[in-house]
């Protein structure tokens, strides 16, 4: 009789550990892929739409100060999430009339109200936020009126994570500034990028305020 009551207990004992592992296990991948979560639900028309201001305009530098940070896994920044078939520049910077990277500068006088940088919330590569579109249709436009307008997309982090994964970030960055460009009926052959990670902040600052200033894309220009 003993036998049976502790055979009893441990054959009801069984799914309840088995729905505390479950449950463990479901929190751990929670905490991994919220951020990928977040990511694959934005697109494009998205961004067109409606969208809530995010960040505020400072001399142009001021960008969206949301700080939850939660890096994206490794494997999710190389392959997840695609910005589509957006066609390459036929040249390197240097060749085939293409200038090379020395002669671009950064913009100045009429140049510098259009050529604006454009800023990402904490851990993002997707703009979030009307004034940024604003700048990227109002660029669109003017690189289609100037053929002969070259510009490098520069992508930029925060100090926090590592070199590589800021670098990665910060050409995912910069390309998908330059697939907006190009989606408005752009030459890809004026449009180049670089990432240069959290290698060369704007604000020297280690504080939100500072971090803001340094997630961002902003453009060199060549001009013949």
């Amino acid at each position: 009789m003993k036998r049976l009551q502790v055979f009893t207990l441990v054959i009801c004992a069984i799914p309840l550990l088995l729905s505390t592992g479950c449950q463990k296990k479901s929190g751990d991948l929670w905490e991994d892929n919220q951020t990928g979560a977040r990511y694959s639900q934005k697109n494009v028309s998205s961004l067109w739409g409606n969208q809530e201001n995010s960040g505020t305009d400072n001399d142009g530098f001021d960008g969206p100060s949301h700080e939850t940070f939660i890096p994206l896994n490794d494997e999710d920044l190389k392959a997840q999430f695609s910005d589509g078939a957006v066609p390459q520049p036929s040249a390197e910077l240097g060749e085939r009339g293409i200038p090379s990277i020395d002669q671009f500068s950064l913009p100045s006088g009429e140049l510098a109200s259009i050529l604006k940088p454009v800023f990402f919330n904490t851990d993002d590569h997707i703009l979030s936020g009307k004034e940024y579109l604003t700048i990227i249709q109002r660029i669109s436009t003017y690189l289609k009126a100037h053929p002969n307008t070259y510009l490098i997309v520069e992508g930029h982090c925060d100090e926090r994570a590592g070199e590589a994964y800021n670098l990665a970030l910060g050409s995912r960055r910069a390309n998908y500034v330059r697939s907006l460009i190009i989606q408005q009926g752009v030459d890809p052959d004026q449009l180049h990028t670089i990432s240069y990670g959290k290698e060369h902040p704007f604000a020297q600052g280690h504080n939100p305020d500072a971090w803001a200033q340094n997630r961002r894309a902003h453009f060199r220009v060549h001009q013949k």
